[in-house]
C-alpha cells in the first residue's frame, strides 16, 4: 500500500472511530470495563466502626494503638487487544471484509480505553505470534496501534488461538482485560482460554461474513483455503455436499458457544453486513 494510501485509510478509520468511541461509547466501556482490584492507599487511626479485618497489626505493634489500612478502587487499567491476521480475514461477500470490521472494532475499542486513560497493548497472531505492542497509553499510541492495524503482513496464514493465548498469559502478569477479535475458524484451544480465563477478564469477539455459512448452488467450482492454500473441485449443486457443509459451520459455531460459556466468557458475533454498534452496546450492557 502507498503511503500517502496508507495515512488516508489510518485517518479515516481514527475520525470514524474515534467519534464513536467519544459520543457513544466512552461512559458504557467506563461502567462496564472499570477496575475491579483494590489497591492499598494508606494507614490510618482505628475509629469505631471500622471492619476490624483492615487492621495493620505490624503498625498497630508498633505504635500500640490500632491503625487499619486504606485500600481505593484500581480506576486504571492494562486493555489487551488479542487480534487474529490469519487469510481467513482476507475474506467478505457483503458490507466489508472481516479484516475491515475487526480493524475497527479494534480501533473504537482502543480510543475507548484511552479515553477512560487505560493502558492499551496488542498481540497480533496467525499461527504463532507474529507482534508484540507493549501496553501504552496516548493518542500517538493508538494511532500506532490503527497503523499497525491497517498494514499488518503476518508472515503466516494459519491461525493459532491456542498460541495467542498462551502469549498473553505468560506476557501480562497483572490482570486486564483482553479482547479477542478473530473469525475463531480454529479448534483446540480451550485449555489455553482456560488459563488466560483464571488470569484476566477475557471476552471473544467473532467476525462472521454470512456468505461462509452456505454454499451457493454455482455447479462445479474449485474452493481455494485461504490459510493453507488447499485447492478442492466440488460439486455446489450436489445437496448433500451443501448440507455437510452447512452442519459443519452449525456444529462449530454451537461448539465454540458452548466453550465460551463454560470458562464464562463473554461473547459477541459481528457480521461483516450489519451495523456492529448495537453488537458493541450489547457487550458492555451485558456486564
Amino acid at each position: 500500500m502507498e503511503s500517502s494510501e496508507l495515512l488516508k485509510k489510518v485517518r479515516k478509520i481514527e475520525i470514524r472511530t474515534r467519534e464513536l468511541s467519544r459520543q457513544i461509547f466512552a461512559g458504557q466501556y467506563h461502567s462496564a470495563f472499570k477496575g475491579r482490584g483494590m489497591a492499598f492507599s494508606e494507614v490510618r487511626e482505628y475509629h469505631y466502626g471500622d471492619d476490624v479485618r483492615a487492621i495493620d497489626w505490624n503498625v498497630t505493634a508498633r505504635f500500640n494503638h490500632p491503625y487499619i489500612k486504606v485500600f481505593e478502587e484500581e480506576r486504571e487499567m492494562t486493555v489487551m487487544l488479542l487480534v487474529d491476521v490469519s487469510s481467513s480475514h482476507l475474506f467478505g461477500t457483503r458490507g466489508m471484509y472481516k479484516k475491515d470490521l475487526l480493524t475497527e472494532i479494534a480501533a473504537v475499542l482502543a480510543f475507548s480505553a484511552i479515553s477512560n486513560n487505560d493502558k492499551v497493548g496488542v498481540i497480533f497472531f496467525s499461527d504463532k505470534v507474529e507482534k508484540f505492542i507493549p501496553p501504552k497509553k496516548g493518542t500517538s499510541h493508538i494511532l500506532r496501534i490503527i497503523r499497525e492495524l491497517v498494514e499488518q503482513q503476518p508472515e503466516q496464514k494459519a491461525t493459532s488461538l491456542s498460541e495467542a493465548l498462551r502469549y498473553l498469559s505468560n506476557a501480562i502478569k497483572k490482570r486486564c482485560t483482553a479482547f479477542v477479535l478473530s473469525d475463531f475458524i480454529d479448534t483446540g484451544f480451550e485449555e489455553a482460554l482456560r488459563i488466560a480465563r483464571g488470569k484476566h477478564d477475557v471476552a471473544a469477539l467473532q467476525m462472521v461474513d454470512r456468505g461462509e455459512l452456505e454454499v451457493p448452488k454455482a455447479g462445479l467450482v474449485q474452493l481455494k483455503d485461504a490459510e493453507t492454500g488447499r485447492i478442492s473441485l466440488v460439486d455446489t449443486s450436489n445437496e448433500r455436499f451443501r448440507q455437510q457443509y452447512r452442519s459443519w459451520w452449525e456444529n462449530l459455531l454451537a461448539s465454540q458457544k458452548e466453550i465460551f460459556s463454560r470458562n464464562a466468557v463473554d461473547h459477541k458475533v459481528f457480521y461483516t453486513d450489519e451495523d456492529y454498534i448495537p453488537v458493541l452496546k450489547q457487550l458492555f450492557a451485558g456486564r
